[in-house]
């Protein structure tokens, strides 16, 4: 009431209202002050300060600069809205004149609130634009002229130039790019704090490039830069053939570094002929099998002017035309934190090891002193056997070892720059001297995603299952969702990425990494529509097969629609619209009446097997999974379609469901509701992709049901986990589904906790009950598919989710479903406006439920086994919440509508099931 009647009496005496708190927080395409963007209308994102409940923008003004002074003080603007009327606060699109490449903006943003008053400006935000046109580059891929034998592992390549600054310089910026990986040094430093650099992409048609504001690391006078090769994905081993040389047998390096002077020059350095190539004490690296390196061949100031490089060799250019060069759409990889051993132990077997005491993905940091020539060796595996000793099996044919030579004559530091290792434990041989917790460093290295979510309750073998579903996203996400990082495989497998792709978006914010990923799905897809095995595509490109597989290539359509949801990223289905309409296209080529029988299909992969010996085992048909998803996808383009406005489109794809699903029933569902194969899986997918009339839905939950009470477990695999807990809520069987979920016998979520895993399984009994392991040829102990089972944790246990028809969280549900004995429960999440949270707590009969929606959304509450006159907010009855907007008793519940702001509901429930 005092903040209206003052902004009557200003505006009254004509007088501007005061300024509220200014905007934050400002992104550009998901990323804070990106160095290099590609698109020609970026997006620019903020979030509002919260003071108070209700908080709601009405209107916002962006102004975009060359400079951040120029933006800081309104002058010389490249673009500016004026005040426009909207609450939209994400994904506000430049609508300027043409952006340059190479350059560099600024923007800021002030926003009006539901009162009217003005905030102040927020801080300039900045962006860099990439090299838009190959043209743009002027600069040639050059490679060591080739002296060695690319079918094996080599040194790998040094490469330098120097050239001089002549100047006052105002800024520097490096376009930089490499096949396989590079590392960029300037005048003796490393530039950026980038890991597996460029990243790995669909290398033959694009190539991601790195931008560095370099200014810095310029002198007066005589300068050097120089960059090592690594083999990387590009021409390294990859692939469970153990195949080398996937994309090239030579590695490459391009630079554009553009300097511009205080005077208005500018001068540009680039790649050329006239560089210098040797090789040093990176001996090989290689992602499956490690790196060596030899410290008394190192070649010290070689990246310094002044260098003696007079017995170095020549470079040659290397036309790779065919590759786009592409700015990063996602985050970098970066080392993210660092682990200490916990101990350091001698096996039975006579063997030296440390134990992080987490399964991690990254490498080993070394402090090392001994002889000159003394080799550490250092072998990386995940788990020891039921004896305590090494056990490598599991890896297969990938070494995973790390030797070091050293040099002598003091303290030595060593690093790994082109291998990373899933593990837990390090074998250590040849250490000189004694081996202590502060000789080794773990490093963790991922895609450096934001942490967004959070959940925990009153279980502590639940909050160790969430632990374990974040280190299995840490592990898994460099720069692509692989399967597992530890074996020879390390593959962007897409029914993996598929089932988890909800769950990763609440653990982190992996709207930039889907962007990047999704797009080379597009490129890899094949030009009849159907969708390789994996992303990048190492296993079909140039082979038959490794195409096609139901639940794998309908990634192509679900994650898209998935970062739709969490994000409001309608652009992400704009770009993706063709591939997903060509994978469901593919499909119906291949199964023109509905019915896909056929194919090569992965089935319900991994489901439970059998104990005992009149029972099959959970083997879902091929052809049910195959004709479920077709229907799943079809009708995820038909949304898709119809958000973007394809209305002709959307109702073609909804005609073809409504075909798909009388083509199910027909071939697969008994007039009394039976799913024919009468797996769990089977009823599952029927049920929760629709497919199912209204009569029959009742009697195949019931089923469904009646199957996990018979057995005590889930039976499912990759395919049918993931949804199956939904079914079970969604259908009135929430005992049930904690049921499963608090279940700590083989089969399930809990079992592997038990036995001290700290990352999800592959297998449900990776490690068997009597201690022995499962099959070593498929036996990952980090391999984040069932961890599937945290988005359920997050929207129904703790009841945080999102109303679809307002995607990115701008309109929240909170709708907790107690239950399974837990006393309390909470999630967080980050979301693109800000933090929401749902934590619930129960004392004796009364039930509290604390909730925080963020400025510029709404929320729809749901209070189980409330009834209205019980509610009290903060102490004080309902109606006399601030903010809260609406209330109605639904059947046992209370569902309330509120505005933005931080409440505390409590009331005496009913009883949960």
């Amino acid at each position: 009431m005092a903040t209206t009647l003052l902004l009557v009496l200003l505006l009254n005496f004509g007088l501007e209202p005061p300024p509220q708190g200014g905007p934050h927080s400002l992104r550009t395409e998901y990323h804070e002050n990106p160095a290099a963007i590609d698109t020609d209308r970026p997006r620019f994102s903020w979030k509002l300060a919260a003071d108070g409940r209700g908080v709601v923008q009405t209107a916002f003004e962006i102004q975009v600069a060359r400079t951040t002074d120029d933006a800081r003080r309104g002058r010389r603007l490249t673009w500016q809205t004026g005040k426009v009327d909207s609450d939209q606060s994400i994904h506000v699109e430049y609508a300027g004149p043409a952006l340059q490449s190479g350059d560099s903006y600024a923007w800021r943003v002030r926003t009006w609130n539901g009162q009217g008053v003005r905030s102040e400006w927020s801080e300039p935000a900045t962006f860099g634009m990439g090299l838009l046109a190959p043209n743009d580059w002027g600069a040639p891929w050059i490679t060591p002229v080739e002296t060695t034998d690319p079918s094996t592992p080599q040194p790998a390549p040094m490469l330098r130039h120097e050239f001089r600054v002549d100047g006052r310089v105002r800024s520097a910026r490096a376009f930089v790019s490499g096949v396989g990986l590079y590392e960029m040094e300037l005048n003796g430093r490393v530039v950026g704090d980038e890991v597996f650099t460029p990243g790995w992409t669909a290398y033959r048609t694009r190539v991601q490039y790195q931008a560095f504001d370099v200014t810095n690391q310029l002198v007066p006078g005589a300068n050097a830069v120089g960059a090592i090769l690594g083999d990387g994905w590009y021409k390294g081993t990859i692939g469970w053939v153990t195949r080398r040389n996937a994309y090239g047998n030579r590695a490459a390096f391009i630079l554009r570094l553009v300097i511009t002077y205080t005077d208005g020059r500018t001068q540009v350095v680039t790649t050329g002929p006239d560089w210098k190539a040797s090789i040093g004490p990176t001996l090989f690296s290689d992602i499956y099998n490690g790196e060596g390196y030899d410290a008394r061949l190192e070649k010290t100031g070689w990246s310094r002017a002044g260098f003696d490089d007079s017995n170095w060799g020549a470079v040659e250019t290397i036309d790779l035309s065919k590759m786009a060069l592409v700015a990063p759409a996602g985050p970098p990889v970066r080392r993210i934190q660092e682990l200490k051993p916990v101990r350091i132990f001698t096996t039975p077997g006579g063997d030296t090891v440390a134990d992080f005491g987490q399964n991690m993905v990254g490498r080993v940091r070394l402090r090392v002193t001994g002889p000159a020539g003394t080799t550490v060796r250092l072998r990386h595996i995940e788990v020891l056997d039921k004896d305590g000793n090494v056990y490598t099996a599991n890896l297969r044919a990938a070494k995973q070892l790390v030797e070091y030579t050293l040099k002598g004559g003091g303290e030595e530091v060593y690093e790994p720059r082109f291998t990373f290792q899933g593990f837990q434990f390090v074998v250590v041989e040849g250490w000189p001297g004694e081996l202590t917790p502060e000789s080794l460093t773990g490093i963790v290295i991922h895609s450096d995603m934001d942490v967004t979510g959070s959940f925990d309750c009153s279980n502590p073998l639940l909050n160790q299952l969430q632990h374990n579903i974040l280190w299995g996203q840490k592990g898994n996400f460099l720069d692509v969702p692989t399967d597992c990082p530890q074996r020879d495989e390390r593959l962007g497998w897409t029914g993996d990425a598929h089932v988890f792709s909800r769950t990763a978006a609440f653990n982190m914010d992996v709207a930039g990494f889907y962007t990047k990923w999704l797009r080379d799905v597009a490129a890899d897809q094949k030009p009849d529509g159907s969708v390789p095995w994996v992303i990048p595509d190492v296993l079909s490109m140039d082979r038959p097969g490794g195409v096609g597989s139901t639940a794998w290539a309908d990634a192509a359509v679900v994650i898209p629609w998935n970062t739709y949801l969490a994000y409001g990223d309608r652009r992400i289905l704009e770009v993706q619209y063709p591939s997903m309409k060509g994978w469901v296209d593919y499909v119906h080529t291949q199964a023109p009446n509905g019915l896909w029988v056929g194919g090569t299909h992965f089935g319900d992969w991994l489901a439970f097997a059998t104990t005992n010996s009149d029972y099959p085992g959970a083997t879902t048909g091929k052809d049910l999974i195959a004709t479920a998803f077709f229907a799943f996808s079809t009708d995820l383009v038909a949304k898709a379609a119809a958000v973007l406005g394809h209305d002709e489109d959307a109702a073609t794809y909804e005609a073809l469901f409504g075909k798909i699903s009388e083509a199910f029933n027909h071939e697969f569902v008994t007039p009394s509701g039976r799913v024919a194969e009468g797996t769990q899986t089977a009823y599952t997918l029927a049920l929760q992709f629709g497919l199912l009339p209204d009569t029959m839905r009742t009697e195949a939950l019931g089923r469904l049901a009646a199957d996990v009470e018979n057995f005590g477990h889930l039976t499912t695999g990759f395919v049918g986990t993931s949804y199956l807990p939904f079914v079970l809520t969604e259908s009135g069987r929430l005992d049930v589904a904690y049921r499963l979920l608090n279940r700590t016998d083989y089969p399930s979520w809990l079992y592997p906790v038990t036995k001290g895993a700290t990352t999800i399984w592959e297998r449900w009994d990776g490690l068997k009950p009597d201690g022995t392991f499962q099959d070593p040829g498929m036996n990952s102990f980090n391999h984040y598919a069932y961890g599937a089972v945290g988005d359920w944790m997050y929207r129904v246990v703790a009841g945080l989710d999102q109303d679809p028809l307002e995607p990115g969280y701008k309109r929240i549900l909170v709708k907790p479903r107690p239950g399974g004995g837990l006393t309390h429960a909470r999630a967080t999440l980050e979301t693109m406006y800000g933090t929401s949270s749902s934590g619930w707590r129960i004392e004796g009969e009364t039930m509290t439920l604390e909730v925080t929606i963020p400025p510029n959304t709404t929320a729809t509450v749901v209070l189980p086994g409330a009834s209205l006159a019980g509610v009290s907010e903060s102490g004080s009855p309902l109606a006399a919440a601030p903010g809260v907007t609406g209330s109605r008793q639904e059947g046992p519940d209370v569902a309330l509508t509120t505005g933005s702001g931080t409440y505390s509901f409590t009331w005496t429930a009913r009883p949960q099931p």
